[in-house]
């Protein structure tokens, strides 16, 4: 598909942690770009800075040194309270461990996160719901709880749940991990879907080479510094 501005730009961004009397460089002046519209792969070897740049994009952590703009934002500008008005607003999660609440229903699972922002009617949320759970071909388990999911099923209640804020950028760390061989290819094809119908940008960190053979673009990092991107 066709991709437009970017919705994230790092620059020069590195993060250092403290462990002890040691210093970690865990991202070394990574600089990025994604444009609206990228499905987008960052590879690596575990400890190589993908879950930390992850945390970084997803305005999770701050960086020690660099700059996040988001969707024209310079993150570093906002307070902790617009900081998590931004991320809720712009950034939709998918989890690994989807994440679900078992004691609420598809319905409950996917609206929960638009209950926090008042700008929301109740109607556009019940709308923006149904919605999110069609497009992800849920709308025949509407009213079940998680452990009466297959796991394929869980993994698309939490992609409706990361879509039913309308965000610009949707995140996932492994997002196939847990599923099997079928159930993978199938969340993959349903996120490509999704990305070309709705126009989200995609943003993975990813083992899966499944996953890797159908993005349109793979970051590679090793040691907290990039090392290369290729188009697919």
């Amino acid at each position: 598909m066709t991709v437009g501005a970017p919705i994230v730009e790092l620059i020069g961004i590195t993060k250092t942690y403290q462990l002890g009397e040691t210093k970690v460089e865990a991202l070394k002046g990574i600089s990025l770009s994604l444009k609206k519209g990228e499905f987008t792969a960052i590879v690596g070897a575990s400890g190589s800075g993908k879950s930390t740049l992850l945390n970084m994009i997803g305005c999770i952590d701050e960086p020690t040194t660099g700059s996040i703009i988001l969707d024209g934002v310079d993150v570093h500008s906002l307070d902790d309270n617009k900081k998590s008005d931004l991320r809720n607003r712009k950034i939709g999660f998918i989890f690994q461990s989807f994440n679900l609440i078992p004691v609420l229903d598809v319905f409950e699972n996917v609206e929960l996160p638009l209950l926090i922002n008042p700008a929301i009617s109740a109607a556009e949320r019940t709308d923006r719901v149904h919605q999110a759970i069609k497009d992800v071909g849920l709308g025949d388990r509407i009213r079940n709880r998680p452990d009466q999911l297959s796991g394929g099923q869980r993994q698309r209640v939490a992609i409706a749940r990361a879509l039913a804020g309308n965000p610009a950028l949707v995140m996932a760390d492994e997002p196939t991990a847990n599923l099997d061989s079928t159930t993978s290819f199938k969340i993959i094809d349903l996120m490509l879907d999704l990305n070309a119908k709705r126009h989200v940008t995609f943003l993975f960190s990813t083992h899966d080479e499944k996953l890797m053979s159908k993005v349109s673009r793979k970051v590679h990092i090793a040691d907290g510094m990039l090392v290369g991107a290729s188009k697919v």
